[in-house]
């Protein structure tokens, strides 16, 4: 393993223990910030029921994905139990999250993302890493535009295509809680409605700043650096996922409080490369022929593995 990531991962054993235990604690007031975000969008998608089509992409691209994908980083932050201390209300509260997103993945999600920090980069585990397939494709300035207005389908399809699981209990139920919502939605206030929640969901995890952080976070455009943090007012709407490092440092840390992580222990994060604007990652990874899905660190797996 490069001996960056050995670093980062490492570092906990030099930081204050005092300091960081203080970090350690669940966000009380994470269930009624995702409560307001689950009401407003589906208020709004009831709103536009009888809206035109223009009206319906244009409040979906510059309000609605901006709420979906809240949502969708919301859901990350429960993958890692970060709201209660029962893992179980974890679950049932990124169902409930998951609602105006249109499509079930909560459950799904959780399964690959806690490999994707415990065996990151590995090949053939970590599905975060895109496909030979993307890379042999995806080659050029059209090529790029394309994969990352639809970087959402192939960060969702490239497990079930690659690495799939069977699924579980937890998986029906969220299917069958997320069908229930979206038939009630087309039942009582048509197809308008529920597109909105669809086209939230798409255009906020395509060329969208939002969508910025895909790239940001482990896509490689100074050699030897693997991970990258992001410092932008952007974070605020995201529950810091930005703070990338950190959080990979401290996964159990929520990212509401990551920056005292940074705070505490600057001299392990203020070298390292980062960005302050996730639209100018979008741009650099679209027009610099030296990157694209290729460009991400990759380890073989061991035997324990």
């Amino acid at each position: 393993r490069s001996s960056y990531y050995l670093l980062s991962h490492c570092l906990s054993l030099s930081v204050s223990l005092h300091n960081l235990n203080l970090l350690f604690s669940r966000l009380c007031v994470f269930p009624r910030w995702v409560s307001v975000a689950v009401s407003l969008q589906l208020w709004t998608a009831t709103f536009l029921h009888n809206a035109g089509w223009l009206k319906i992409l244009a409040i979906a691209y510059f309000f609605g994905s901006f709420l979906n994908h809240n949502l969708f980083l919301a859901i990350h932050e429960l993958s890692h139990n970060l709201a209660f201390s029962t893992p179980v209300y974890n679950r049932w509260l990124g169902i409930f999250a998951n609602l105006p997103i249109g499509v079930p993945m909560s459950v799904t999600f959780q399964k690959y993302h806690l490999e994707h920090h415990r065996f990151q980069g590995v090949d053939g585990i970590d599905m975060d890493i895109p496909s030979c397939t993307e890379a042999h494709l995806v080659t050029n300035v059209v090529s790029k535009s394309i994969w990352v207005i639809f970087q959402l389908f192939f960060y969702a399809l490239r497990p079930l295509f690659l690495k799939p699981k069977p699924p579980g209990y937890w998986e029906f139920i969220n299917l069958f809680v997320q069908i229930a919502l979206d038939a009630a939605m087309v039942y009582f206030w048509g197809w308008k409605s529920f597109a909105y929640l669809i086209l939230s969901t798409f255009v906020g995890g395509g060329m969208h700043p939002m969508a910025g952080h895909f790239i940001s976070e482990h896509y490689v455009f100074k050699p030897e650096q693997e991970t990258y943090s992001y410092y932008g007012p952007l974070n605020l709407m995201t529950w810091c996922v930005g703070y990338h490092n950190e959080h990979h440092d401290f996964p159990r840390i929520p990212g509401s409080k990551l920056y005292k992580v940074k705070e505490i222990a600057p001299e392990y994060y203020e070298g390292l490369e980062s960005y302050k604007s996730w639209s100018q990652v979008i741009y650099m990874y679209i027009m610099d022929r030296a990157v694209g899905p290729f460009s991400r660190m990759k380890r073989k797996a061991t035997k324990s593995e």
